[in-house]
């Protein structure tokens, strides 16, 4: 199969070629291919030779960069300052400390916020990407990175080209092309070739990768691949980047801005205290020095990093894959889920269920696509269907696109589930599809475009002569129907509603004959004229899971509303099993047009289930529910859904069915195309906000309290006389509390980013988006803790020093004194670990050992402790000194008075969280609707 015009080492490369100005058959013959595609043993031997069709991405940003914005940071600046302060005083240890938090942070930093956007770029790859081919003339789906030049490609409406190629036939096809020529208009494409010296945008016989196929269908052969393609040249001109900045982050930015400009403040005022009390400028400094090393929550950004990186980890594990950082907070905040119907509340798994024709009415039996089962007629079961149902199915076997095939002793659908419900329904009949498809074969076709709602094919009719095969929406094809005497079409569309009445998709099926001379399908071929062969109606039955989804959202204060293509009453059935419809009817798209923007507004918040919408109504909806304030999540598989995805908070893409086009528009894709993978992403989203509050709630504290420590020993301690020289009496030194910071944040508020889900995480109205971070609820938390652990340490801190001091002397006796404050301190922030597991309840009712990543966290801050205490190196670096069982004793008890403390506070907001749930409740007078929420800008 191979030319030597293709392979041989003088040839010309393939993507330098003119194949625009070359016929089909010339372009074949060089890439040594034929209309039946080549051979799978051909394909790979090309693959090994050409590489995956897959374009090298660029790096957005280098790691200079990244290490510079990890420094680049006010409080980042501060602590560089307090180390340049601390060296210039003598304090080189102290100093030297202080330098080795900031690289360590740095380091942290930078290697999470790679690895963050490695695993971004990694899990955006997982997205299937595929193409339908022919291989030896079948018809099969790859990856399309395992294209190769030579291949016959399909393309029909919605499909990203995989790569550049030349067509063979095309049929209405339009193409849009600015990622290439920046023209937004699609560009009409035709088989003929053009002009050698045509411009990009004037090679109409070509299809090039990256472009999208926006009406009509295409076979084409791959021509360049990868780097060759026109695409491949101008990538290199891209620059890639991963957006890290999400809102929290944002708010953390700000918020350090604040705990820089309070610590320069703060500092200032004690450097000022330090010197009104007798201190020296030198122990002043220092004092000020101290405060600020104090009070910076140095660890914050990697937990932050690293936290949200495990969610995007976890999302994923849970088949949402998040495209952009910021959906992983907003999910938390989303109030309305509009899901498609097709696939993703249902199965999608069309089975015909029922058919009627003119002369009567049938039920098909058997479940599934294995081509067996008998056709009953109520309850008689027939030998073969009558010649009245074998026509109908016959007509919808063959004007479809889809193919059933056995592999390993399974059977496998490749197409729409729709038209596959067609051929399983002709294979249960005893009709051999492949068969038909050979005797009637296939002459041309009009593809199914949403714009008609019907599709038509000419075939051969086995006597001479050919038949157009239509099916399509049942008021379309009826349309173009002349009815048989007795057949009224009142009377045939009250057959649609009672079969769409039991939840079922209803296609018409009609047929038309013509004399052999007619080579080819025009519009005017399908205008009338056709006989109406009967009725097929199918279900796609919904998604268990899917149930339990949408049940579970109601609980979470989230409305689900469906929007789909389908039938008003085929909406309604399904929408009533999922527990959506909520005794209201579905709205259909042609009265939505009708509406001006207050009543849309209206019935956008009040009605659940909408039907037989088209795309710019999914974007009205979309728009109507953010103008009333809602938060929405909307799903999409369609190249027309593109613009409600872009517009919704969260764009939500099928990985399966979806088109290229709505998963770049998409911030999450789903790799099952499942509903509840939807509800699973929303709970992981609030699992995660929790986890980053539960490390805020437990890291700010610290900071706090310690420089409390500081400013009451600098304002309040007596002032000590060594030397001639006065010296403050400290709790604690720069260098012990950097022990403190970097000790507790990586072995004791990492291990939060790994908390399980709380109980009530879907229990719970969803997070306006608005939300402070450091909220009513932080900010007391902070405060109240901070005091504990002040008053703790301050207090064992002079029991220490006053009750060694006659015995050992002031030196001595200050190190264990200091030591002591320290061990306090640890010990406060081990039991005020296990109290952070649970925002609002007893880490008993999280299960005391869902999460072990705790226990190793306190565990290691307790051998890295004693280690601090008693190693001979460490009391050197640190200036501690060992202590005594009975004084680890006490501080282990004082440490762990925070335990009964902090589980009255969580009583009290329980108490109160439950009592406002429970007047929620009251208000919404039990109905499955969020409450309304104020009217604000859309949320982005």
């Amino acid at each position: 199969m191979t030319s030597p015009q293709a392979d041989s080492p003088t040839a010309s490369p393939p993507g330098q070629r003119p194949w625009h100005a070359l016929p089909p058959e010339a372009v074949l013959d060089a890439v040594g291919s034929s209309p039946d595609g080549l051979p799978e043993s051909e394909a790979r031997a090309r693959l090994e030779r050409h590489g995956p069709n897959v374009l090298q991405r660029v790096s957005g940003e280098g790691p200079l960069k990244l290490l510079w914005r990890q420094v680049n940071s006010p409080l980042i600046w501060v602590l560089l300052a307090s180390a340049t302060l601390a060296i210039t005083l003598g304090k080189v240890t102290d100093g030297l400390i202080v330098l080795a938090v900031v690289v360590l942070n740095t380091l942290i930093g930078f290697v999470q916020e790679f690895r963050a956007g490695k695993a971004i770029e990694a899990l955006t790859q997982m997205v299937p990407e595929n193409a339908t081919t022919l291989r030896e003339g079948q018809k099969v789906t790859v990856p399309s990175a395992r294209l190769v030049p030579g291949d016959v490609v399909l393309l029909a409406s919605g499909d990203k080209v995989p790569a550049d190629v030349r067509l063979l036939a095309a049929r209405n096809l339009q193409v849009e092309e600015a990622a290439l020529t920046g023209e937004s208009v699609s560009s009409e494409k035709r088989v003929e070739p053009v002009e050698e010296d045509a411009g990009l945008g004037d090679r109409t016989s070509m299809a090039f990768g990256g472009t999208h196929v926006t009406y009509g269908t295409a076979t084409a052969v791959v021509v360049a691949t990868a780097g060759a393609t026109e695409l491949g040249r101008i990538s290199q001109l891209l620059h890639e980047t991963v957006d890290l900045q999400t809102p929290l982050t944002q708010a953390l930015a700000v918020i350090g801005r604040y705990i820089t400009i309070g610590i320069l403040v703060i500092s200032g005022v004690l450097l000022g205290v330090g010197l009104l009390r007798g201190y020296g400028v030198a122990e002043s400094l220092l004092a000020a020095l101290t405060l600020a090393v104090a009070a910076i929550p140095e660890g914050l950004p990697a937990i932050v990093t690293i936290a949200l990186a495990i969610g995007v980890q976890y999302m994923a594990a849970r088949r949402a894959i998040i495209r952009k950082l910021p959906a992983v907070e907003t999910l938390g905040s989303t109030t309305v889920i509009c899901s498609d119907k097709t696939g993703t509340l249902t199965r999608n798994e069309m089975t015909v269920q029922a058919m009627w024709t003119p002369s009567g009415s049938y039920v098909l039996s058997g479940v599934g696509y294995a081509p067996q089962g008998d056709l009953r007629r109520g309850e008689e079961p027939l030998a073969s269907p009558p010649e009245d149902a074998r026509a109908l199915l016959v007509a919808g076997a063959l004007c479809n696109d889809a193919a059933l095939q056995s592999k390993d002793g399974t059977w496998a659908l490749t197409g729409d589930p729709t038209e596959g419900a067609l051929i399983v329904a002709a294979e249960k009949a005893g009709l051999r599809v492949e068969e038909l498809h050979t005797r009637l074969a296939r002459v041309d076709a009009i593809p199914f475009e949403s714009e008609n709602q019907f599709m038509a094919t000419l075939h051969e009719d086995g006597q001479g002569g050919r038949s157009i095969f239509l099916k399509g929406a049942p008021e379309v094809v009826l349309r173009r129907c002349a009815l048989e005497e007795g057949l009224g079409v009142d009377a045939i569309l009250t057959e649609v509603e009672r079969l769409a009445s039991r939840g079922m998709r209803v296609l018409a099926v009609a047929s038309r004959s013509l004399p052999a001379s007619h080579a080819g399908l025009r519009s005017e071929d399908v205008t009338g004229g056709f006989r109406l062969l009967g009725l097929q109606g199918m279900i796609d039955p919904p998604r268990e899971e899917a149930i339990s989804a949408v049940q579970a959202c109601h609980t979470a204060g989230i409305t689900v509303k469906m929007i789909t293509g389908d039938h008003a009453k085929t909406a309604e059935a399904i929408g009533a099993q999922l527990g959506i419809l909520e005794g209201s009817r579905a709205v259909t798209g042609a009265e939505l047009a009708r509406m001006d923007e207050e009543k849309l507004c209206e019935v956008a918040t009040s009605s659940n289930v909408f039907a037989r919408v088209a795309p710019e109504h999914k974007l009205r909806l979309v728009r109507a529910l953010q103008k009333e304030g809602h938060v929405v999540a909307m799903t999409g598989d369609g190249v027309n859904d593109a613009p409600a995805l872009k517009q919704a908070n969260i764009g939500v893409a099928m990985g399966i069915t979806g088109t290229a086009v709505s998963k770049e528009a998409a911030d999450i894709i789903l790799t099952d195309d499942n509903f509840a993978s939807i509800a699973a992403a929303v709970e992981e989203g609030r699992r995660v906000y929790d986890n980053l509050i539960k490390s805020l709630a437990f890291v700010l504290p610290t900071n706090l309290g310690l420089a409390l420590i500081l400013i009451i020993g600098v304002a309040f301690f007596p002032i000590l006389s060594i030397a001639g020289k006065p010296q403050p009496l400290l709790a604690m030194l720069p260098s012990q509390i950097l022990w403190i910071n970097l000790v507790a944040t990586v072995a004791l508020a990492l291990p939060l980013a790994f908390e399980a889900r709380e109980p009530d995480v879907m229990k719970r109205l969803p997070r306006r988006p608005d939300e402070p971070v450091l909220s009513r609820f932080v900010v007391m938390r902070t405060l109240l803790v901070a005091a504990l652990m002040c008053a703790g340490a301050t207090g064992l801190f002079l029991y220490e020093y006053n009750a060694e001091l006659a015995r050992v002397g002031h030196e001595l006796a200050l190190r264990e004194a200091q030591t002591m404050a320290v061990t306090t301190v640890i010990m406060f922030q081990i039991f005020y670990l296990l109290n952070c597991r649970s925002l609002l309840d007893s880490v008993l009712r999280i299960g005391l050992f869902s999460n072990p990543f705790v226990y190793l966290g306190i565990g290691a801050l307790v051998l890295l402790q004693l280690g601090f205490i008693y190693l001979p190196f460490m009391q050197r670096v640190f200036g501690t000194a060992p202590l005594s069982l009975e004084a680890l004793g006490l501080c282990a008890l004082v440490g762990a008075s925070i335990l009964p403390i902090i589980s009255v506070e969580k009583w009290f907001r329980s108490r109160h969280a439950r009592r406002e749930r429970q007047e929620r409740e009251e208000r919404d007078n039990n109905k499955r609707l969020p409450l309304r929420l104020p009217r604000r800008a859309p949320v982005g």
